[in-house]
């Protein structure tokens, strides 16, 4: 049997999501399962490589079967050498996978920065490249973004494109000196939201989370929709305050490069978008200069976790020519 199929891995810091794709471009199968960051990269390698071989098992496949292995991954990486310059999440740093991974499987190794991979999927097979200058942000734990210009993703000079959630910018949108508190991503992510109705709850503000505050169980975007749907006053407000910002940030933007399509996905964004995108897109109208943000669409993917999964194809069309 030819290589007809690919591997998708989003590798996160919590879980390992693989799935096996066919030649056709259908997912055949899924699998899940924990990320153990605290053993370090070499146990993430072999973890990964594991649900490589699981996913063969279980579908019957010998490694000769796959033509690639297509990784996202949580941070810088440089998809030519395959070293991630740092991955944060992961705890690491100028670590080499695609070489890490050959002791363990003989596929070809391919990797992306996570959110640039999601930006491959939708981009090929929710708007059938039919776009041509385009941001893709994610909103989650953190924010993540990922450019396309001329219908080609834009790596930047030293793979950096892309980090819009680190740059600095406060509440009101004004640009701040303080990296620890002001980033994009400290501002308007789950992550900031979270800690701004923790904040709340503690000044005596009543809210449906308090009890979540307290027993320190985690507030994750489902718990937050559960909030928003009580019309719980403290969500209400920092979730607003959130889009307010990524409407004001994508507006200044869209000013500067002229683009015309802008995606939403991420955790927040899955869960909310019906409360998050109108109050984005109100943001966005107010910020962005009146030429260039007449010809912008906004709206959310529908691919969800399947965005990084479908972009495995796009990567290995880019790096190995297969169709």
């Amino acid at each position: 049997m030819e290589a007809a199929y690919i591997i998708s891995v989003d590798l996160g810091g919590t879980k390992i999501l693989s799935a096996l794709l066919n030649d056709q471009n259908e997912i055949v199968s899924k699998l899940k399962i924990a990320t153990e960051i605290e053993k370090g990269g070499n146990e993430i390698v072999r973890a990964v490589a594991e649900s490589v071989k699981q996913i063969l098992t279980e579908n019957n496949l010998a490694e000769s079967n796959i033509k690639a292995v297509c990784m996202g991954v949580p941070g810088t990486v440089n998809p030519f050498t395959g070293i991630i310059a740092v991955a944060p999440n992961l705890g690491l740093v100028e670590f080499n996978i695609k070489e890490a991974l050959a002791s363990h499987i003989s596929i070809p190794v391919l990797i992306e920065n996570d959110v640039n991979l999601a930006g491959l999927g939708i981009k090929k097979y929710e708007l059938k490249d039919e776009v041509k200058n385009m941001i893709v942000v994610f909103v989650g734990t953190g924010i993540g973004g990922a450019l396309f210009f001329d219908g080609k993703i834009y790596r930047g000079s030293s793979f950096y494109a892309g980090e819009i959630g680190h740059m600095l910018v406060d509440s009101k949108g004004a640009f701040s000196i303080s990296p620890l508190h002001s980033t994009f991503e400290l501002t308007a992510s789950r992550t900031a939201i979270v800690r701004e109705i923790k904040k709340n709850i503690i000044k005596g503000k009543n809210s449906v989370l308090r009890d979540y505050s307290k027993s320190k169980k985690p507030i994750k975007s489902k718990v937050l929709l559960d909030a928003l749907k009580k019309e719980d006053p403290v969500v209400i407000k920092q979730l607003s305050k959130a889009g307010r910002t990524i409407g004001t940030v994508l507006g200044s933007i869209t000013t500067l490069l002229n683009i015309d399509t802008i995606i939403l996905g991420g955790g927040v964004i899955e869960a909310m978008h019906e409360f998050m995108v109108p109050i984005i897109t109100e943001t966005f109208n107010h910020s962005v200069l009146e030429a260039p943000g007449k010809c912008v669409k906004i709206f959310e993917t529908k691919l969800g976790d399947d965005a990084a999964l479908y972009g495995g194809i796009a990567l290995a069309e880019e790096f190995l020519g297969t169709k």
